[in-house]
């Protein structure tokens, strides 16, 4: 199963919290690194101080790797996303966590490094009076230091993203609303097909296109491969061809976790219509799979063919993301 899994690091205090809490109120699961260490120390019955977390974070990455609380949290963010295909992790604390999050998720792994200068850390520490925050600027510093001797650095600066966390709380939560929906909230449409030695490429092009008008295509050894992103134009087709109850069972029957595929006739795509077809067609058929991310499937086949009455939609979903 794929899985968006999207990483916040930064130094203590960056506002790393804050934006799991946009994620939890966008209804993105959340993974937060720091609960692994807390119920390690819930379990050896030590108060949840700074110095005891640091201790114990120290002391599981000596034994067990400096990427021990990462893979202790795979499975989490695995059963936490299997529902909705995105998972938020808060806490990263080194290129070790990260790299083991790329090996297990691939390119699915996003990492957003959050910014902010140690002076308004240090103020948002005063302001927020948690039991394992600092209490001094030295005390501070040093946790900077903890942090960034697990190479901490090197995984800020390995990010794909950063947001710099120096205005309002208000203003720094639309920043991290605005990525979260672009990485979170999304459909890849991947395309493929082979192009027989009797097709014309630009028409076998043109088909796709038809079809998903934003098609970013690519030619290499007689296949077609591409990637896109609009479906306003597959679903406007199924409405316009009355095919909902048919585009509805093809659908579900090319689910697979938080993925969709379908196979369309290249011949009827040409001509701007929608046709399903069978894996052997005369002509290799049009290969479309829909990557779900951040969206319920269910809630995605309904936006696409909703169940219909008398051939008419019962209820229409007019928008993925609300």
């Amino acid at each position: 199963m794929n899985m968006r899994v999207i990483a916040f690091v930064g130094l203590p205090l960056s506002g790393k919290s804050t934006a799991a809490n946009v994620a939890k109120e966008m209804g993105i699961p959340v993974v937060c690194m720091g609960d692994v260490v807390r119920e390690e120390a819930k379990k050896r019955g030590v108060p949840q101080t700074d110095e005891n977390l640091g201790r114990i974070a120290e002391e599981l990455r000596k034994k067990e790797g400096m990427d021990a609380i990462a893979k202790r949290c795979i499975p989490i963010i695995r059963e936490k996303g299997k529902d909705t295909g995105v998972v938020v992790v808060d806490g990263i604390r080194g290129i070790a966590e990260v790299e083991r999050f790329k090996k297990e998720f691939g390119e699915d792994f996003v990492l957003i490094n959050i910014e902010a200068p140690l002076e308004i850390r240090f103020q948002r520490a005063l302001k927020r009076k948690r039991s394992d925050d600092v209490r001094t600027i030295e005390e501070l510093k040093a946790r900077d230091e903890r942090e960034l001797s697990w190479n901490m650095g090197e995984a800020m600066r390995m990010a794909n993203i950063t947001i710099e966390n120096v205005g309002g709380l208000e203003e720094f939560k639309e920043k991290v609303r605005a990525v979260l929906e672009q990485l979170c909230k999304r459909v890849e449409i991947e395309i493929e097909t082979v192009i027989h030695p009797t097709e014309d490429v630009d028409k076998v092009i043109q088909a796709v296109r038809n079809i998903f008008p934003d098609a970013d295509v690519e030619i290499s050894e007689g296949r077609l491969k591409a990637r896109a992103w609009d479906l306003r134009k597959f679903r406007e087709l199924l409405r316009i061809q009355r095919i909902l109850d048919t585009a509805r069972s093809e659908l579900f029957r090319g689910r697979t976790d938080n993925e969709i595929t379908i196979l369309l006739n290249k011949q009827t795509a040409y001509v701007s219509k929608i046709n399903f077809a069978e894996e052997d067609a005369i002509l290799s058929p049009i290969r479309v799979t829909f990557k779900v991310y951040g969206i319920p499937i269910g809630k995605f086949i309904d936006y696409l063919a909703p169940p219909t009455k008398a051939g008419k939609p019962i209820r229409e979903v007019d928008s993925l993301w609300g």
